[in-house]
């Protein structure tokens, strides 16, 4: 597989529209551990990046994604919006100085970006942040590539991976965040940033199917 920076904005334009479709439920699951806006400010975010990756001209797809990063931080004030914009940032680093990537720059740009999502906001697993979905999508695309399946296999491992740390987040008591001062009360509802982690995936898996 090789990508082109046209491929690879495509891939990132389609996040882009499927967050905007399920910002609703988003919000809907934070309305019940939160504040309620979590789909509003996952919109605000991408739809910062649609508008990015419109008007960028130039061939590298790693200072493309600084430039993300940028507008995904600039456009976002809460809390979420320094850990994707650092989540870029890790990734742009993978990717400096390439016009065309090949499926392993893929994965090592995903793991780069959550390792730095991770770091950044110092949660582990059960703690029932997005962590609980991105570090099993990250560990099973891993172990996909290891063991010899190709990229979107590889890809479609991780978001099954992460779906499932998704919905364990509901029998977790949130320790991090707003949601964290309800205690036991945040038991029996998904994580929002958990539930919008696995979509993003999801969505990058679906736009990859077209260009394998």
């Amino acid at each position: 597989m090789q990508l082109s920076i046209d491929d690879w904005k495509r891939l990132l334009s389609h996040i882009a529209r499927r967050i905007e479709e399920q910002k609703d439920d988003f919000s809907a699951l934070d309305r019940a551990v939160g504040d309620g806006d979590h789909g509003v400010t996952m919109s605000l975010g991408w739809q910062a990046i649609a508008r990015r990756l419109d008007s960028y001209e130039g061939e590298d797809c790693g200072a493309l994604c600084k430039e993300l990063a940028m507008s995904f931080l600039n456009a976002v004030g809460s809390s979420v919006g320094p850990l994707y914009a650092t989540a870029f940032l890790r990734g742009a680093a993978v990717l400096q100085g390439k016009a065309r990537l090949a499926g392993e720059d893929l994965v090592q740009f995903w793991l780069a970006a959550v390792n730095g999502i991770r770091e950044r906001g110092k949660a582990q697993v059960g703690d029932k942040t997005m962590i609980d979905a991105w570090q099993p999508a990250m560990e099973a695309l891993q172990e996909a590539r290891e063991a010899g399946l190709g990229i979107v296999e590889s890809f479609e491992a991780a978001v099954a991976a992460g779906e499932r740390g998704r919905d364990a987040t509901a029998a977790l008591v949130s320790q991090k965040g707003r949601s964290s001062r309800l205690g036991d009360r945040s038991v029996g509802h998904i994580d929002p940033g958990a539930a919008s982690a696995v979509a993003i995936l999801a969505a990058f898996t679906e736009a990859l199917r077209g260009c394998a």
